[in-house]
């Protein structure tokens, strides 16, 4: 298993060591897009053959639904790497440029980061989404899926490296690592820092804390997805009742799904409780704190401490009442992962403070939570949402695929 992964690392750098220009970037993905709709009753049987495993191993109902296809997601899945195609590619970009009373030119010009290890679970499009991002920006990528969608990660792969033969451009500027061993993961983190430049897990708590854990190469950390929204005093009820329901249950499966909402303790009682009402009515259950049990009559769960640490990715909420806008700040940063937070009301101060105050790397206001997505932020597409502290933070899309170098030039000059 080393032998293999060292040399698909070694494969990629030198993948690597070949420029591509845009027109050559765009054709391989004009191509891909060929394939993708011309092989689609072979992606759907492949994709067929991940979920039937999946009801054989009782996945849970909200990672099934994650992996299946259908052919309008596989038509979304080409939508979303035309938009890559049309967008410009980030590379060799003057980012500055000045000159010193030294006599230095400096420029900043943005270059490929390297070769990227992507570790990710569940959904296919994450294969071709991200494979087409590192392909744009440059950068040669190793793919490791999880095994609940092996078939369907493989093929969507392997099309691509059609895509790239087809153009004459090295097939291992896009390589998948095809085991169901766990010892690959181990070994990607602990054995290939010659080989690759940075990880980026996409995943659930565990993959992500074992990455942080285990990697000897850089990380570009997605953390769960515990998105909080807060419905201040001065929200507008109508807003209020139409944008948690869609921040919770529009889509339960995505990293971008509101799972805690918080309602400020005076409008409880006025519009709260329909808030409550619509979300129970459409199939959601509520978990609440005292407050809410006490008020909304209704059997509900009685929420724990530990219920709101938890990304459910699945109709279920948990529920707090708060008694202002600081108390709803300081739960967000204590029991948040830096995903998505937004805050609705009508009150410009209280926005604009909670917008500076949360520790979010995304912050919104009267906003659904599901448009933390890099197709919808413009980017095309992305390979995760990042929650570090350091950038890149947010969507990761083209732009934030790239690193950059410092070009200096002079006519001859020594320091003293």
């Amino acid at each position: 298993m080393k032998k293999l992964l060292i040399n698909i690392g070694k494969k990629s750098k030198i993948a690597f060591s070949n420029s591509l220009n845009s027109t050559k970037k765009n054709r391989v993905l004009e191509d891909y897009v060929k394939l993708i709709k011309k092989n689609k009753k072979v992606i759907l049987r492949e994709n067929f053959k991940d979920i039937k495993n999946a009801e054989r191993k009782k996945l849970k109902e909200n990672l099934i639904k994650r992996l299946y296809l259908n052919e309008k997601k596989i038509l979304d899945i080409v939508d979303s790497i035309k938009k890559i195609i049309k967008l410009k590619d980030p590379t060799n970009v003057i980012l500055e440029r000045w000159k010193r009373p030294n006599g230095l030119n400096i420029t900043k010009v943005s270059i490929p980061i390297g070769v990227i290890g992507v570790i990710y679970e569940s959904r296919p499009n994450v294969t071709s989404d991200v494979a087409s991002l590192c392909f744009k920006s440059g950068n040669p990528v190793i793919l490791k899926g999880g095994s609940e969608s092996y078939y369907s990660n493989f093929i969507l792969s392997k099309l691509f490296r059609r895509a790239l033969k087809k153009n004459k451009v090295d097939e291992n500027f896009v390589q998948s690592i095809n085991t169901r061993k766990r010892a690959a993961v181990d070994i990607l983190l602990t054995k290939m820092n010659k080989f690759i430049d940075v990880i980026i897990p996409r995943g659930g708590k565990s993959l992500v804390n074992k990455v942080q854990t285990l990697s000897t190469i850089p990380t570009i950390g997605h953390l769960e997805g515990v998105c909080h929204t807060y419905v201040d005093k001065d929200a507008n009820p109508k807003f209020a009742e139409n944008i948690v329901y869609n921040a919770k249950l529009r889509n339960t499966a995505i990293c971008g799904a509101t799972e805690t909402i918080l309602l400020h303790e005076k409008i409880i009682k006025k519009f709260g409780i329909s808030i409550i009402k619509k979300l129970q009515n459409n199939g959601c259950r509520i978990i609440g704190d005292n407050k809410i049990k006490k008020i909304y009559n209704h059997k509900i769960k009685k929420a724990s401490y530990r219920d709101w640490s938890k990304e459910y990715l699945s109709s279920v909420v948990s529920i707090k009442s708060v008694k202002n806008l600081d108390e709803a700040i300081e739960h967000i940063n204590k029991f948040g992962t830096m995903h998505t937070d937004c805050i609705i009301t009508q009150n410009k101060k209280s926005a604009e403070k909670f917008l500076n105050k949360v520790k979010s790397s995304i912050a919104m206001h009267n906003t659904s939570t599901q448009f933390a997505d890099g197709g919808e932020f413009g980017f095309g597409g992305e390979v995760g949402i990042s929650t570090s502290s350091l950038p890149p933070r947010g969507p990761v899309g083209l732009k934030q695929l790239v690193s950059y170098k410092y070009q200096v030039t002079s006519n001859g000059k020594t320091r003293k």
